[in-house]
């Protein structure tokens, strides 16, 4: 099974609180909806429902998972491409916390998640992570990620939750497609390579 990271970043590599000014303020944070002066522009939304019709399973950490619950559960157009995705794909929550987990298709993995994911990634298909920094980190950091695909918006934030940061495992990656919207948006997808490996050219299309 392919894992793969997708995540809205500032430029300066800011994942925390893309959407709205309350939706993670942990830390203290207060500059959340810096994604929003974007939003006109129509290819981010395009490019998010072809990052979810790849999707065969969604993996979560327990903070993302109860920030999304509430309000996706509630969206039940079936035109809405997202939120068929997050209602009906089943999804693997890591937290050791949750018991009974009740959005639907929802199971909680047992035991170390590393190990846990590694058992997943056995089977086929693609299992995806969207925001879910801490986790996202230590996937990265135990070189279980086969791609990240990112939306690199023209701002910075200057403060909050980094993909990378401080400490995370180094990595090189070879660039399997990129773009620039006409928001100034960068689309990139990335695939982890060793570090200070010299083939990272495009390939457009992969």
């Amino acid at each position: 099974m392919t894992l793969s990271v997708n995540i809205f970043l500032s430029l300066d590599g800011v994942m925390q609180g893309p959407g709205s000014a309350d939706e993670d303020l942990s830390g203290g944070f207060d500059r959340g909806g810096w994604l929003a002066p974007y939003l006109h522009d129509l290819m981010v939304g395009q490019i998010v429902n072809s990052w979810l019709a790849r999707a065969d399973s969604l993996l979560l950490g327990r903070y993302t998972y109860e920030m999304m619950q509430p309000f996706w559960e509630l969206v039940t157009d079936p035109d809405d491409a997202v939120a068929y995705a997050l209602n009906h794909l089943p999804k693997y929550l890591v937290s050791s916390t949750v018991e009974n987990p009740t959005w639907h298709n929802t199971q909680v993995l047992p035991g170390d998640p590393l190990n846990a994911v590694e058992a997943l990634k056995r089977g086929r298909g693609e299992i995806q992570v969207h925001g879910s920094h801490r986790l996202a980190r230590s996937l990265h950091d135990a070189g279980m990620v086969d791609e990240f695909r990112l939306l690199v918006f023209p701002v910075v934030v200057g403060t909050g939750k980094r993909l990378f940061d401080a400490g995370s495992v180094p990595s090189g990656f070879q660039v399997l497609e990129s773009e620039t919207l006409d928001s100034g948006t960068f689309h990139l997808r990335l695939r982890p390579i060793p570090f200070g490996t010299a083939d990272m050219g495009p390939r457009i299309g992969l």
